[in-house]
């Protein structure tokens, strides 16, 4: 016991290790006062590693060379741990398109050119270049949104959960809400249709079944505290089977009939017929419209593939009534949003989506074009590694998946790079993987590897053969 409590005094100062090579390298980057807190927190942790191990009567053998070298070590891996945690950008090889914890979308090259060129620095947010005098704040997103699916306004706030709850506080609150029970879901992290309701003080009447709903429900559910009626698209929940609900034209019909607006939280926001990329179950936004509903929101971050926004079109009276009220300038976006949205948007305008949209693009490519671009990069990895005979793969066939609670149910097909490794064990290489500059995020089937290059851009190509190459 006496030897083990004299290793506690081995235990380098934490001056001491702020000396070291390691510190000296790692002072640039963290700041001198936050490495020493870093430092602190080494060797607070390695002291109590050592009481834990005394209390139990373990043999302990260390010199203060041995604890100092690995205080070293710890605090370069407390400080890339915590560099991981950072806001960074990583290589997306899973195959899943709009990947909720990857930021979903990534965005154009003219959207990102947009945000650094026009939105990094002053510029025209509320001033109006014509006049000289004020101008309306997100004008032209607000004009090719509403250009684009026909619409006689639009607004954007700063997700679609705000979108909904926007609606509801200034439509609803204080009335009465109808919405059919099959569609009184929950939606991604927690957001429930019900508990928004609930917020926006807006009561709750739930009309139909779970899986059958028809028009004449809503119609009989109308009251003098009818403000409106309710239609949500239920994303990545399906019911099939014994089902129906009413039209959007029909139930526009009902709620004009009966003095009330009709609200449809359209989710993903489809801007156009996406049914021959196997997506045929989702709003198409301008449909909506025609079909007249009064207002309707959805995402800009999944099908439409900007940013993270909530995007509001119908009636202008509708619109501006929103626009009026104290709760939109606290959900409105600022100028970043609004320069990566007007350059997405424009592609739309432009018919280009589909070469200059990430998401479209990666929705287009057939079976076909990625097999050819899995061979391809499979020759060049096998060009690149030599000699290292560790790295085993082969070109097998798969699926990738749309995400973000788009079209649960499709599934692309595609071709994957399924990988090896002789000396790490799967989990190992997946790590490694994931610890590269940048990250590499993969998937994990059959203890094989998964690479998709449905969602890795030809960009990201080199980089990713260079990070395999040198695995070791």
């Amino acid at each position: 016991m006496e030897n083990n409590t004299e290793i506690l005094r081995l235990l380098p100062s934490v001056n001491a290790l702020l000396q070291t090579e390691t510190a000296q390298k790692l002072v640039t980057e963290t700041g001198a006062k936050h490495l020493t807190i870093l430092a602190r927190a080494v060797t607070d942790s390695l002291r109590q590693e050592i009481q834990e191990k005394i209390a139990k009567n373990e043999t302990l053998d260390y010199s203060r060379e041995d604890l100092l070298v690995e205080s070293e070590k710890r605090l370069a891996q407390t400080w890339r741990s915590e560099q991981n945690t950072c806001l960074q950008r990583v290589i997306n090889a899973t195959g899943v398109i709009i990947h909720t914890n990857l930021g979903r979308a990534p965005l154009s090259e003219a959207a990102r050119k947009a945000v650094f060129e026009q939105a990094t620095r002053y510029c025209a947010l509320e001033y109006s270049v014509e006049t000289g005098k004020r101008g309306k704040r997100g004008a032209r997103a607000e004009h090719l949104l509403a250009e684009l699916t026909g619409a006689e306004s639009a607004l954007i706030v700063n997700n679609c959960a705000a979108a909904c709850v926007l609606v509801l506080t200034v439509l609803a609150n204080g009335g009465e809400a109808i919405i059919s029970r099959g569609e009184m879901v929950e939606i991604g992290g927690d957001f429930r249709v019900p508990d928004v309701m609930i917020q926006s003080g807006a009561d709750l009447v739930e009309v139909g079944t779970t899986n059958r709903t028809r028009a004449l429900d809503y119609e009989r559910a109308i009251t003098e505290k009818t403000r409106l009626i309710l239609r949500v698209h239920p994303s990545n929940y399906r019911i099939i089977g014994f089902t129906s609900r009413p039209t959007v034209a029909e139930l526009a019909e009902v709620a004009h009939r009966n003095n009330v607006l009709l609200y449809e939280d359209a989710g993903s926001g489809a801007m156009f017929d996406l049914s021959k990329y196997g997506l045929d179950d989702e709003p198409i936004i301008s449909q909506s419209i025609v079909a007249g509903v009064d207002v309707v929101t959805f995402s800009g971050d999944k099908l439409l593939g900007g940013t993270q926004a909530g995007l509001i079109v119908g009636r202008r009276d509708v619109i501006e009534t929103l626009r009026r009220h104290p709760l939109y300038r606290a959900l409105r976006v600022d100028k970043l949003i609004y320069a990566a949205l007007e350059a997405t948007f424009e592609a739309f305008r432009r018919e280009t989506v589909t070469e200059e949209i990430p998401v479209l693009k990666m929705l287009a490519m057939t079976k076909a074009e990625i097999k050819q671009r899995t061979w391809n990069f499979a020759q060049n990895l096998r060009g690149k590694l030599g000699e290292n005979k560790d790295l085993k793969f082969e070109v097998i066939d798969g699926n990738s998946v749309i995400g973000g609670g788009s079209a649960p149910s499709v599934q692309p097909e595609t071709a994957l790079l399924a990988l090896k490794h002789e000396k790490l064990s799967t989990s190992r290489f997946e790590q490694a993987l994931r610890f590269s500059k940048p990250p590499v995020v993969t998937r994990i089937i059959e203890d094989k590897i998964l690479i998709d290059l449905r969602t890795v851009s030809e960009s990201e190509e080199k980089e990713l053969l260079e990070i395999l190459a040198n695995l070791n």
